[in-house]
């Protein structure tokens, strides 16, 4: 299983009916979108992979913590195809009264959770961000042209 917090995402057909799943805006913290207190929704699209030996049918669990204290709960059914993979997209309405993180805490039939955060930062200023240095190393340029 994975899971991000996102933007967007669109879903297509590649050659050989093979499922794409294009994600844009993947996040793991944001600035405030004005003064504290602020209330959020934020989407976060659920990965799972259904073994093959699963039946396909079990209930995925999505809890957002700060610290000890659950501040929300998502319970959905979850139905893949086993030896397949599928998604699920969650929300919840998260509030904020200060900088900090809350974590979701996700989990398919009372297993072991995964933990995804969401950092919640001061407002940003309106001055544009730095320019950003170039690359050095590292990979560049599309997968089927990669250099370093």
């Amino acid at each position: 299983m994975s899971a991000l917090f996102i933007e967007h995402f669109d879903m297509r057909q590649a050659a050989g009916g093979a499922a794409r799943i294009d994600i844009g805006g993947v996040h793991f913290s944001m600035a405030a979108p004005g003064p504290f207190p602020v209330t959020i929704t934020p989407h976060m699209i659920v990965l799972v992979r259904c073994p093959a030996s699963h039946t396909g049918l079990a209930a995925l669990e999505v809890r957002f913590m700060r610290g000890d204290e659950q501040i929300a709960r998502n319970v959905q059914p979850l139905s893949v195809e086993p030896g397949k993979f599928g998604y699920n997209l969650v929300q919840a309405e998260l509030t904020f009264d200060e900088p900090s993180t809350i974590e979701a805490h996700c989990r398919v039939d009372q297993g072991e959770a995964i933990v995804i955060p969401l950092t919640m930062t001061p407002p940003a200023d309106d001055s544009p961000p730095p320019a950003a240095e170039p690359a050095t190393g590292g990979w560049t340029g599309t997968p089927a042209e990669q250099s370093g």
